[in-house]
């Protein structure tokens, strides 16, 4: 083929190459986000010199690291044995990128994510983030990437029991949660999946996690919830639950109804662990909700502009995340958090 007719990469297909280089997580095991924002920021329009421009200025305030260095071969007789160690995540990409390329993404990930499905809250989601964002593109590289960090970063929390539901609302979930004497009191941690893990250590949030009703309509009531937590507090922990559930909405697919039920349980359990860390906060009445939806906002590619020309990976996730689920659920409330979130609009209204 010659020079006049290969195809020109797109800058989100230039860059991205680049991104493997990198460690998952830099200082104090904060994720390393740009792997995904590039993606959220090419979708929301930035342009080539836009997408360098921010990863520059994103290696180099984060101080990203080199990606860990391998430290033995993992094989399907091997690999259980490296959840939950960071220090081998080398080696389970290694490990994963040969699985996907033998299985195919599909299969793939039927025979992984039913192991890995009860520990969504590996980096307080995040390689549930970085897994849907490979499936955006199809990137094989990145989906191996997310199962590797998946797994080193796994969260081992308390598990199902089988006990009755208490209820088939995810909002109500969080409202019991604050009623915990106990995780009341606790000290507020750096990152999110350490509070999640130190709510996993307290006796009486064991329960938590049997106490939805998991049925066909979860996904959307989860949304809701989400959302509304969002939007009434505006909080960096309720932002991940709405991104959050963008993303297991990218990987339902690819989930038997019985991983994704797993995987809707186990989330609602990661976002109850954040709920000392955002102050058990209330969640807004419907109401208050109904109210809200009608605020004026500005329009979708306004919001977009201004997250485009953000350096904070945060607004390009949730504008990106908040836009897409409009499609789907055609709440305004999700115009309202992102014009917010970019400083559009003040907070409160």
């Amino acid at each position: 083929m010659n020079e006049m007719s290969t195809p020109r990469l797109r800058g989100i297909d230039r860059i991205m190459p680049e991104m493997g280089a990198y460690g998952s997580e830099f200082a104090k095991t904060y994720a390393n986000h740009a792997p995904m924002v590039l993606v959220a920021l090419s979708n929301l329009g930035g342009s080539e010199e836009r997408l360098y421009e921010f990863f520059n200025f994103y290696r180099d305030y984060k101080q990203l690291l080199p990606f860990v260095p391998p430290v033995a071969p993992v094989d399907a007789s091997t690999w259980e044995s490296c959840i939950g160690h960071r220090e081998r995540e080398a080696d389970l990409r290694v490990f994963f990128t040969a699985e996907v390329a033998r299985l195919g993404v599909k299969d793939a990930l039927a025979t992984y994510l039913p192991r890995l499905a009860p520990g969504v809250g590996a980096s307080a989601l995040h390689a549930l983030m970085r897994l849907a964002y490979g499936l955006m593109r199809m990137d094989t590289t990145e989906i191996a990437a997310s199962l590797a960090y998946w797994t080193a970063t796994y969260l081992t929390m308390p598990q199902a029991t089988g006990a009755p539901p208490v209820t088939d609302d995810p909002a109500e979930v969080l409202r019991r949660v604050a009623k915990i004497d106990a995780l009341h009191g606790l000290p507020v941690q750096e990152l999110l999946w350490h509070n999640m893990r130190q709510s996993g250590g307290v006796p009486e949030f064991a329960p938590v996690v049997d106490w939805l009703e998991i049925g066909p309509d979860t996904m959307p009531k989860l949304a809701a919830a989400s959302l509304a937590l969002f939007a009434g507090t505006m909080d960096f922990c309720a932002l991940h639950a709405v991104t959050g559930m963008h993303w297991m909405r990218i990987v339902k697919p690819y989930c038997t109804p019985e991983t994704l039920a797993v995987m809707e349980r186990y989330f609602v359990q990661a976002l109850a662990g954040v709920m000392g860390e955002m102050g058990f906060p209330r969640i807004p009445e419907a109401e208050e909700l109904e109210e809200w939806r009608h605020i004026k906002t500005p329009d979708w590619a306004e919001i977009k502009a201004a997250a485009v020309a953000s350096n904070d990976e945060h607004d390009l996730s949730l504008t990106f995340s908040a836009s897409e689920e409009q499609k789907i659920y055609g709440d305004p409330l999700y115009t309202l958090v992102a014009a917010r979130r970019v400083k559009l609009l003040p907070w409160p209204a």
